[in-house]
């Protein structure tokens, strides 16, 4: 490696007609080093030579990048820019490099770290070397061209979001809430669901025990109206006593406003909850999700597709998986034997929410149910890899219901062993 290989240009001290000087290839790469502010990229060839490598302000020096770029196609150079896939720093960078009509590529963050040994021997990586690596990994064929998300793809994206930030929040409140129950009305828990949103109105709208105690008919009412008459009169009758009869901690003034501000604001953030999940649902109508929804349900089929992207779009089962980080790694040298584990490289959320998904369809699928079991007896109780093993599963039938094909859980299993009682 030559001394100061890494040393950058300012894009302002750039001159685009040096670069003719230094080759003869007409096709070069701007393969550039994401940051906040401080952008870095490497100009290089089709062979990977670093030509220069040039740095500059985001946003404030953008511009002056992009009459650079231009100029070099005046000289007679065709200029393709390539980029990491992660963040969002560089969306508005593509989007300007796009409209100037460059074709932007996407190298996997996880290549550009794993090659930094590799690249020149030395395991350290700085916004310099970054830029090289990407620019040799993309001339060696591991990108992709950028693809932007449809509009409606985007719209869901965005309701997804509000929707999990309304869940979190709630659920946040509901844990609050709980060890404020344990104290003060420990009763009332085993009475109701602390999930309940008849349970929270009626704390965000009457109060602790005391309260409840000392309007009875006020939280009768309450209870039967918040339940749609659902809540048997037996049921509301118990948790009326039990405010009345309670073992708990009297509440202080400030303790009762606290608790029913938290249960106020558990009840709001459950309200929005529900309609922004609604609101996916009906986003999601007509497109891919729906064909997958029967699987999965309607809201997780919108998340993984949101997550993840149209199953459709992959080329084979393989490569959907491999999407979810639900791909296998293993680690083994010798004599040792390294057990296999999945990678994790892709959206957390998506395998959360198939997690959940495989869950139900366990509980629902007396062939799935049987598989699980001796899954978990066959590898010692462990009953985490049998459900990442019906993860595996699911995803790559999800890649082929996709497609039109029926949810066919006997093609998924060797029925035959599992000894199913009729």
């Amino acid at each position: 490696m030559k001394r100061r290989a890494y040393r950058r240009t300012a894009i302002n001290q750039f001159e685009p007609k040096v670069i003719r000087e230094k080759t003869e290839s007409a096709r070069l790469i701007l393969a550039i080093d994401v940051a906040k502010d401080d952008m870095v990229a490497a100009l290089t060839t089709e062979r990977a030579d670093v030509l220069t490598t040039l740095a500059w302000k985001h946003l404030d020096e953008t511009p002056e990048l992009l009459l650079k770029l231009e100029e070099l196609g005046r000289l007679g150079f065709s200029v393709e820019a390539v980029m990491e896939s992660t963040g969002t720093y560089g969306d508005v960078l593509r989007h300007q490099l796009k409209a100037a009509g460059i074709v932007v590529y996407q190298v996997n963050g996880k290549r550009v770290h794993d090659a930094k040994v590799v690249y020149d021997g030395v395991a350290s990586l700085h916004d310099s070397k970054s830029s090289a690596i990407i620019a040799k990994l993309h001339i060696d064929g591991r990108s992709s061209v950028w693809q932007d998300k449809a509009d409606g793809e985007r719209e869901l994206k965005a309701t997804v979001t509000t929707m999990d930030l309304h869940q979190g929040q709630y659920l946040r409140l509901i844990h609050q809430l709980e060890s404020w129950l344990a104290r003060h009305w420990p009763e009332v828990t085993r009475l109701v669901e602390l999930t309940s949103a008849t349970l929270l109105a009626v704390l965000a709208r009457i109060g602790g025990p005391i309260d409840v105690a000392a309007d009875p008919d006020a939280a009768r009412k309450l209870m039967t109206t918040m339940s749609r008459r659902l809540m048997t009169a037996e049921k509301i009758e118990l948790v009326v006593e039990s405010a009345a009869q309670t073992v708990g901690l009297s509440l202080l003034p400030e303790e009762r406003t606290a608790l029913m501000t938290i249960a106020s604001e558990a009840h709001r953030s459950l309200r929005a909850y529900k309609e922004a999940k609604q609101k996916v649902i009906e986003i999601a109508e007509g497109g891919v999700s729906e064909v997958i929804a029967p699987a999965v349900g309607k809201t997780t089929a919108a998340v993984l597709v949101t997550e993840v992207g149209d199953p459709r779009r992959f080329p084979n089962a393989r490569a959907y998986l491999k999407a979810y980080g639900l791909n296998l790694k293993e680690k083994s040298s010798g004599k040792y034997q390294g057990r296999l584990r999945i990678t994790k490289s892709g959206s957390g959320r998506a395998r959360q929410y198939l997690w959940l998904a495989v869950s139900r369809w366990r509980k629902k699928d007396a062939v799935v149910q049987a598989w699980y079991a001796a899954k978990v007896k066959r590898d010692g109780g462990s009953k985490a890899r049998a459900v990442v093993a019906l993860m595996r599963k699911l995803v790559k039938a999800l890649f082929h219901v996709a497609r039109g094909e029926p949810m066919n859980t006997e093609r998924l299993f060797d029925v035959s062993r599992l000894r199913l009682t009729t």
